[in-house]
């Protein structure tokens, strides 16, 4: 094994996780999971691959939706325990929900409730059915 990669410090599960940030204006995109071999993969391809922790497997981002992640930069934290990809998003898509980010919603006081609630505050740039549609065709 590498001696870099001696240095990262997967959990017990042998993951370790991962945030996508836009490389030009740092928007933080999305959080994945990563194991030795999705990191491995990205670094040889500098494609973003990540875990699927619900499907057991890899998942090299865009393979079904086109919205792949090039990686300029990878970066590790001062404990060694997050991954940090400064990413070029295809298509300026990175979540599911066919929105620029995975971070879309914020939490917000209802001024005549006082109650707090979650709001999508970021526009759906192009619909998920689309999305999935293209690649099934």
């Amino acid at each position: 094994m590498s001696a870099w990669l001696k240095q990262v410090q997967f959990d017990d599960n042998g993951l370790i996780p991962a945030i996508a940030q836009d490389y030009r204006t740092g928007r933080i995109l999305m959080v994945a999971w990563m194991n030795h071999e999705a990191l491995l993969e990205t670094v040889k391809t500098r494609v973003a691959v990540y875990w699927s922790r619900s499907r057991k497997k890899l998942w090299r981002k865009g393979e079904e939706s086109g919205h792949v992640q090039k990686v300029h930069e990878i970066r590790l934290d001062c404990d060694q325990d997050v991954i940090l990809l400064k990413v070029e998003q295809a298509h300026g898509v990175a979540c599911h929900t066919g929105r620029e980010s995975c971070f879309y919603l914020k939490l917000e006081q209802d001024p005549a409730t006082d109650e707090l609630s979650w709001q999508a505050v970021d526009p759906v740039l192009k619909d998920p059915k689309e999305i999935y549609k293209e690649t099934h065709e």
